[in-house]
């Protein structure tokens, strides 16, 4: 998939909303993590003599903290360094494997997939061949547990109301394939332009190629439940709606009863936003509990 799907998507209405999907659409964030990614961590990184551990560090990397949402290659250099450095694994004598190559390889490649990181494993390095192992074990275990999750409550009512003024982009770091699987499974795949996932690069770049500049920012607005789409947000100059993690039917009720109006009638910036912000940055920690 190439750049151009995002930087030809020509403006067909005056406003345009990202959105994200796992955790913010669909209640799929536990599923994914608990059942598909946890059990592929511990199995592909040899990390059965600490096991505990590894489900914690991984939960809250992903889950419980303001890296929730992250790609899954930044993610896992995450655990893995917060895993080497708690005293329970040291104890314990656990060999855990060292990141590096995959830190140098997050630093020089924009795209972050199975497809650019295979190419990189080609070269013969051990970890990174083992790293997409995981990734691809990851994929195959999601296509086979996670389906009939449907949308949170008024998630629908409000993409009806939003397609019929705005230009819907699916704004995600999960690969599109599953994206496409999961948004055609519910029937709403048909109300977004276009289905962005870690093929196009980050969050950020998929704005960017397809709205700025396209769109007054007052016009744009990025919904999601990670710090990572407020920071998308941020650095395309966006409006930016929180669907709060633990607290999703609630967000989704405000939008459908107050954020998606305000949107529309330029009064969502200012103390709206403010406020909605502010209680989103509280929502998860920096650091971990141990």
């Amino acid at each position: 998939m190439d750049d151009f799907i995002l930087t030809d998507l020509d403006p067909a209405k005056e406003f345009f909303v990202g959105i994200d999907s796992d955790g913010c659409v669909f209640d799929t964030m536990e599923t994914k993590h608990k059942e598909c990614f946890t059990p592929m961590f511990v199995k592909h990184f040899g990390l059965q003599s600490v096991s505990k551990y590894a489900r914690e560090v991984w939960d809250f990397v992903n889950l419980y903290s303001k890296t929730r949402g992250t790609n899954r290659f930044p993610a896992l250099v995450r655990s893995l360094r917060l895993l080497r450095d708690r005293p329970e694994v040291i104890a314990r004598g656990a060999r855990i494997p060292d990141p590096a190559p995959l830190e140098r390889w997050i630093a020089r490649e924009p795209k972050l997939t199975n497809a650019t990181l295979e190419i990189e494993a080609g070269n013969g390095d051990p970890f990174l061949g083992r790293v997409l192992e995981w990734s691809k074990a990851v994929n195959a275990m999601i296509a086979d547990i996670v389906h009939d999750v449907p949308p949170f409550p008024l998630f629908r009512e409000c993409l009806l109301r939003m397609s019929a003024r705005a230009d819907v982009l699916v704004v995600s770091q999960t690969p599109t394939e599953a994206l496409q699987r999961e948004w055609k499974e519910h029937s709403i795949a048909q109300h977004v332009r276009a289905i962005a996932g870690q093929e196009l690069g980050s969050k950020a770049d998929h704005l960017r190629l397809a709205a700025a500049g396209k769109y007054p920012p007052r016009k744009i607005l990025m919904i999601g439940d990670a710090p990572g789409d407020l920071k998308a947000a941020q650095a395309n100059h966006a409006l930016f709606f929180p669907v709060n993690p633990g607290r999703e039917e609630d967000s989704w009720r405000r939008f459908h009863q107050e954020g998606l109006d305000r949107f529309f009638d330029n009064s969502f910036s200012g103390a709206f936003e403010a406020a909605l912000r502010e209680e989103f940055e509280a929502c998860l920690p920096e650091n971990p509990p141990w």
